[in-house]
C-alpha cells in the first residue's frame, strides 16, 4: 500500500503547464496536470490506453478531435486513446487534472458492485 496527497502533486508554474507524477508501475501511470490562465496542453494522443480525467478545481476547454468540450470543477472524462486530446486553461484562475492512464487486468475489475 502506498499513500499520497493530492495536494503535493498541484504545483503551477508562470512558464508552462506543470505534470506532476502521482504513481507509476507497470502500464499504468497517474498524474496531475495544472494550468494556470491561458496554458495549454498541446494536441496528442495515447495509443493502447483510454484517458480518465476528473476536473479538480478550475474550468476549461477540452479538444477531443478537434470538438471543444467544456469542462469544470468535478467533470469525469474519458477519451479513447486513438482520440486526439488537448487542453487549454479558457478560464480566469488555476485549473488541476487528475489523469490516469491504465489497462486493467480483466472483467472482474470493470464491474460495479
Amino acid at each position: 500500500m502506498e499513500k499520497k496527497s493530492i495536494t503535493d502533486a498541484i504545483e503551477f508554474s508562470e512558464e508552462k503547464f506543470t505534470k506532476r507524477i502521482i504513481f507509476r508501475e507497470g502500464e499504468s501511470t497517474v498524474f496531475v496536470l495544472n494550468f494556470m490562465p491561458g496554458q495549454q496542453l498541446p494536441a496528442h494522443k495515447h495509443p493502447g490506453t483510454n484517458v480518465y480525467l476528473m476536473v479538480l478545481h478550475g474550468n476549461g476547454t477540452l479538444i477531443i478531435n478537434g470538438e471543444p468540450i467544456e469542462v469544470a470543477e468535478k467533470d469525469v472524462v474519458r477519451a479513447d486513446g486513438e482520440e486526439e486530446f488537448a487542453f487549454t486553461n479558457s478560464g480566469n484562475e488555476n485549473v488541476s487534472l487528475y489523469v490516469m492512464l491504465n489497462k486493467i487486468p480483466d472483467e472482474r475489475y470493470a464491474q460495479n458492485i
